[in-house]
């Protein structure tokens, strides 16, 4: 009869007692190996949401023009934690300009540290978020 290896537990190394297809040494085992191998992908899409949901927060709160543009500095929009690397879209105009939004808000690079933030409220519209009496 040929020697069979020790089966251990995935999760802690212990010796598994029972079945030879086990794999864990508990359902404890079982749930935490799994927790571990599918949390980092949920952690980085949750990470990747909360940096598009401060950048409109951030975006939001510093368009402050009643036509809904304002000039704005790069280091004001760095002090408020915006983070340059997340964005839904991007639209280029006719003109040649780069906008670059997060959902509704967005900016356009003036030059020299300089944004223009622009809010784009056909984006709300489209969505159906808008209200009635805001579209006449």
């Amino acid at each position: 009869m040929p020697a069979t290896a020790e089966k251990v537990c995935l999760e802690c190394g212990e010796k598994i007692l029972g079945r030879t297809d086990k794999r864990f040494c508990s359902d404890a085992c079982r749930n935490l190996y799994h927790y571990h191998a599918n949390n980092a992908p949920i952690n980085y899409v949750r990470n990747v949401v909360n940096a598009l949901k401060r950048n409109r927060r951030v975006l939001s709160e510093l368009n402050t023009g009643a036509d809904g543009k304002t000039k704005v500095h790069r280091d004001r929009l760095l002090e408020k934690g915006y983070s340059f690397m997340y964005h839904t879209n991007t639209h280029r105009t006719k003109a040649g300009n780069n906008y670059v939004f997060c959902f509704e808000h967005g900016y356009l690079e003036l030059g020299e540290n300089w944004f223009m933030l622009v809010r784009r409220d056909e984006y709300l519209g489209r969505a159906g978020d808008l209200k009635k009496e805001e579209k006449a």
